[in-house]
Parts: C-alpha cells; sequence; structure tokens
C-alpha cells in the first residue's frame, strides 16, 4: 500500500508516533511511505488571488510547493493527515495547506482520483479539541470527494510523547491495531461514501443547469461526468 503522511507540524509530538503506530501496523515498507512536514514543505499563505479558480491551480504562485504533495496524493491508496490540536482546531499550518486546494472541491474541479483513494485523519491533545480538529480536515476531504475517511482522536493526558502513561500507550496500540486492520480490509475495495455520492450529483446538478464558472463546467464536460461518466 502507497501512503502519504502530511503533519500539521514539525514537532515529532504524540500525534506523529500514533502516526508511526499506524505506519508500522499498515505494514508499509519505508519506500512506500512519503513523508511531507508542514509548514516546511509548504510554507505559503493562500494570497486570496483566485487564479486557481478562474485559470488554472498551476497558475498559483505557489505551485511549485503545492504541486508535488498534490502528485504525491494522486499516487497514494491511504492519505494520512496528522494534527496537534491548536486552539480546539487544526494548524495554522494545515489549514494552509487545505486552502490551497480549494479549486478541487466538488463545486468546483473534483479531482477524479479521489473517488477510490482511503484517508486517515489523526489528532491528539491533552484534553479535547479532536472531533473539532478532525472535522476541519474531513471537511476537505468529503468535497474533495475522497471514497473513505477514518478518524482517530485521542486525549493523551500529556504534553509531549514522553509524558504519556504507559497504560494509555497500551490502549492507544491496541485501538490503532484495530483501526489498522479495518483499513487493510477496506484497502482492496475502496467505493465512495453516500454523502460524497450525494455531493457529487448536487454538484453535477449544478454544473449541468447553470454556469457559475466557465472553467469548472468546461472540466466536467471533459471528464465526461456531465454524461454517463462518473469517477468511480
Amino acid at each position: 500500500m502507497n501512503i502519504v503522511a502530511i503533519y500539521g507540524t514539525e514537532h515529532r509530538g504524540s500525534t506523529y508516533n500514533i502516526s508511526q503506530l499506524f505506519l508500522k501496523k499498515l505494514g508499509s515498507r519505508k519506500s512506500e511511505v512519503k513523508e511531507f512536514f508542514l509548514p516546511k514543505d509548504m510554507p505559503h499563505f493562500c494570497c486570496g488571488c483566485g487564479s486557481c479558480f478562474g485559470k488554472s491551480e498551476k497558475e498559483c504562485p505557489h505551485y511549485e510547493k503545492v504541486n508535488p504533495i498534490k502528485e504525491a496524493i494522486e499516487m497514494a491508496d491511504l492519505v494520512l493527515f496528522a494534527s496537534p490540536v491548536y486552539v480546539y482546531h487544526t494548524t495554522g499550518q494545515m489549514k494552509t495547506l487545505l486552502d490551497h486546494f480549494g479549486y478541487q472541491w466538488m463545486v468546483h474541479r473534483p479531482n477524479g482520483a479521489m473517488f477510490s483513494k482511503m484517508a486517515l485523519v489523526i489528532s491528539t491533545a491533552a484534553g479535547a479539541g479532536m472531533k473539532s480538529t478532525n472535522k476541519d480536515i474531513t471537511d476537505s476531504l468529503s468535497f474533495w470527494g475522497v471514497g473513505k475517511i477514518f478518524t482517530y482522536g485521542k486525549a493523551v493526558a500529556a504534553v509531549n510523547w514522553q509524558g504519556v502513561s504507559e497504560k494509555k500507550k497500551i490502549e492507544i496500540d491496541k485501538y490503532v491495531d484495530k483501526l489498522a486492520s479495518k483499513i487493510l480490509k477496506r484497502s482492496y475495495k475502496v467505493n465512495p461514501s453516500l454523502k460524497v455520492k450525494v455531493l457529487f450529483y448536487a454538484m453535477r446538478f449544478m454544473q449541468k443547469t447553470m454556469t457559475l464558472n466557465p472553467v469548472d463546467k468546461e472540466y466536467w464536460q471533459k471528464q465526461g461526468w456531465l454524461g454517463r461518466t462518473r469517477p468511480w
């Protein structure tokens, strides 16, 4: 299984260590895992120029940084997004990356490769905020059209991995093992969720009945999605 792991911080704390547990249990060799650390691998804020919407994502002033991540995601079977909780939400670095993919939301130009992919979203905090943090990321993934999304949020009751109790680490290991097994079982055939299909058909109807953005409509027509072709 080819995996891309995107970390919302360069700090290798509890979120990173739990991600590494998942990678180990998923049985991937190092050569099959490509990792990106934010903000090092994509440091730029979206400047709101609108070029990706009105022209092409290649016109983004940060294309050279965003495109390697985009290409890695396209080649992956599973995309892992990992973020510690920052004030009840994902890190600013992760949000910055997701902002750059606004053009491939379902309402615009969804990437057909996403519909057959799985994603795993991981978050940790000393106390709370994992649900809202995971939602920050899964909102984007659903609108990208990702076929199956798994989430794991854990309160570790510590400010670093070294401070996590052995009892809690054993608990985490058991859950990670269970969820990794579920992911491996689903990896042979990924069908888009009902939510993703509903989003697709709603946006398809919109693209068929109106032209809000000629670039988007031309894209849908070129994919054949306004006819009988589907991305799954």
